[in-house]
């Protein structure tokens, strides 16, 4: 009998990531052979166990599905929006598999959203151990300091924790003047909630506009806001390479 945490169960039924399932579990809408469970270290024989959510049995998928979205600016990285807001869901062809975001963009940002079915896969990408680099393009208001950007790059301190090192480097104007709300390419290893917004903030240059461009080494290219396309089986297999690499 092989015992396993009752979170990695059920994320590798590609309902949700560990962190959401995790959630889950304490929520009390996970039930094993009956018996609700709220305890995070529980663990259980996927073979035999009886493992429900929501009241529904737990099954393995038929299969994997690894997608790659241009989220648009003004739409929200979950599966419903009790707001009404447009959900990435709107932009994904009809699937028989159901999938979910990998981490998240805010309402006003743009650019690369993995989607998956594949909870483990899911775990690796947003595991802070992982270190995957993720890469933005970023438009500021007004051009800070160098001293400020150093800041930056070397760490501050966000809800009492330092930041990781960042790169940060200025986005040549190719073929257009120069700007006064200049863009800058940002690349960080980890993945706070609004962590680029706030930390121009601090420095007193707000964002105004900003996309994710690349995680790891799958970019988002050419694809317009809106499309999706499904990630090819080298890059699936390259960002777990990186997530083992870093952790």
């Amino acid at each position: 009998m092989a015992l396993e945490r009752l979170q990695k169960i059920i994320a590798r039924a590609g309902l949700a990531s560990r962190r959401q399932a995790e959630e889950w579990i304490a929520q009390g809408r996970v039930k094993v052979d009956g018996k609700v469970v709220r305890e995070l270290g529980t663990r259980a024989d996927s073979d035999s166990a009886r493992i429900q959510v929501d009241g529904k049995p737990l099954k393995q998928p038929r299969r994997h599905v690894y997608l790659l979205l241009h989220q648009p600016r003004g739409c929200v990285s979950t599966l419903s929006d009790p707001e009404r807001r447009p959900t990435v869901m709107d932009f994904l062809p009809r699937l028989a598999e159901r999938i979910y975001p990998v981490g998240r963009l805010d309402y006003h940002s743009e650019g690369l959203l993995l989607l998956t079915n594949d909870g483990e896969f899911a775990n690796k990408i947003l595991s802070s151990s992982s270190g995957i680099p993720k890469t933005y393009w970023v438009k500021v208001a007004g051009t800070p300091p160098g001293s400020d950007l150093q800041k930056l790059r070397e760490g501050i301190t966000l809800d009492r924790r330092r930041t990781l090192p960042a790169r940060i480097r200025p986005l040549p104007s190719v073929g257009r003047k120069e700007s006064a709300n200049p863009w800058y390419e940002v690349v960080l290893r980890e993945g706070r909630q609004n962590q680029i917004r706030r930390m121009f903030a601090r420095i007193g240059h707000p964002v105004r506009k900003l996309k994710r461009v690349r995680i790891g080494s799958v970019a988002l290219g050419n694809l317009q806001p809106g499309e999706v396309r499904p990630l090819r089986p080298a890059e699936v297999r390259q960002l777990l390479e990186a997530s083992e690499t870093h952790e």
